[in-house]
């Protein structure tokens, strides 16, 4: 299969897709102000084409903050592409439609994936996606556009997920998550007073969630959002850790990106050598695939502030391409099979 990236600083789509033809699948990346009239566009200019989009910056080896940025799939892909609706309320009120497409692009383990753009709701909407996709050991790589707005196939949808599952014809698939955080000392706590509407944390361990943060790390209460980049909290989920990003200041109470529940076991983390740790990502993504047609990433919002702020950014973006053809957007959330984590990294790699 073949991807291509086109991308216009100044939001012109026209100048964006100057390259691609014949694509067989496409992704929009727009910005607040042009979305509706990128999805549009888009569509007039390849009509009956599979598609998703959301609002977010995109990067290849440079990022696109503010523009717009469409990735094409030809020379070999099977795609279909849908949409589950009213995602906050009963998202499985639509599974048929993914089951239906599971089928016709008779997906499997090896050589299929499903990557979608959430408006929110993002665990619920996991959880019913993949109830689906485990069945036939299928992989999904997301995350969470801006402004509650996504596309499918030239329709733009409120409280919702797009998705699209793709089957490469030509080799194998396979799916990545990475995590540049570790756990910090034995700090372990349990959560309580929380609330699941609010993704709020009231108490760890019995006390004000708020004075325990603070006083491990001897931080204001103004540094403790910007103090999330280096120590967020991490959800235990069996072996793994999910990442759970601090939003803000609840009275005592922290409000977080992801949700927490009472008695959920919660760890504090700490940023580890990232420059190291995306190396050996991509060493070990170059071993499990000698020839790469492709890989889309999505990085977290969380991680593009703190690799910019440390003027690692566009670095990072050279060495992952030294993967080959790289491409991606920046989310608010990431997805990875039934896991919603933030502060991370998921890809897809296509043989």
């Amino acid at each position: 299969m073949k991807q291509i990236f086109g991308k216009s600083q100044n939001g012109n789509l026209k100048e964006a897709v100057r390259g691609i033809s014949r694509p067989q699948f496409l992704m929009l990346f727009s910005n607040g102000d042009q979305f509706e009239t990128h999805v549009k566009e888009l569509e007039e200019l390849y009509p009956e084409v599979p598609s998703i989009g959301c609002i977010g910056m995109s990067y290849d080896t440079k990022v696109v903050e503010k523009g717009v940025g469409v990735v094409a799939f030809s020379d070999g892909v099977s795609v279909a592409a849908n949409v589950l609706e009213e995602a906050s309320v009963m998202p499985v009120k639509y599974i048929e439609r993914l089951e239906k497409d599971v089928d016709r692009v008779k997906g499997s383990h090896n050589d299929t994936v499903c990557i979608d753009f959430c408006s929110g709701n993002d665990a619920c909407v996991l959880t019913t996606i993949y109830s689906v996709l485990k069945r036939r050991d299928i992989s999904l790589v997301g995350g969470t556009g801006d402004a509650g707005k996504v596309s499918a196939n030239g329709k733009i949808y409120e409280d919702a997920v797009a998705y699209a599952l793709i089957k490469n014809q030509n080799g194998r698939i396979k799916a990545y998550k990475e995590n540049i955080y570790h756990q910090m000392e034995n700090y372990r706590f349990i959560a309580s007073q929380t609330d699941k509407a609010k993704y709020i944390i009231g108490a760890l361990n019995g006390r004000p969630a708020k004075q325990v943060y603070q006083d491990i790390l001897h931080v204001t209460e103004q540094e403790i959002t910007t103090q999330t980049f280096q120590n967020p909290f991490g959800k235990l989920n069996g072996d793994d850790v999910c990442i759970v990003s601090i939003k803000e200041v609840d009275g005592n109470a922290l409000a977080c990106f992801r949700q927490v529940n009472d008695s959920d076991v919660l760890v504090l983390l700490e940023l580890g050598d990232y420059r190291a740790i995306v190396n050996n990502t991509i060493h070990t993504i170059q071993q499990d695939f000698p020839r790469i047609s492709a890989v889309f990433s999505v990085n977290c919002l969380f991680r593009y502030l703190l690799f910019t702020q440390n003027h690692y950014m566009q670095e990072y973006l050279s060495e992952m391409g030294r993967l080959g053809n790289h491409v991606g957007f920046v989310g608010y959330g990431e997805h990875y099979n039934n896991r919603f984590v933030n502060q991370s990294m998921t890809c897809v790699v296509f043989e």
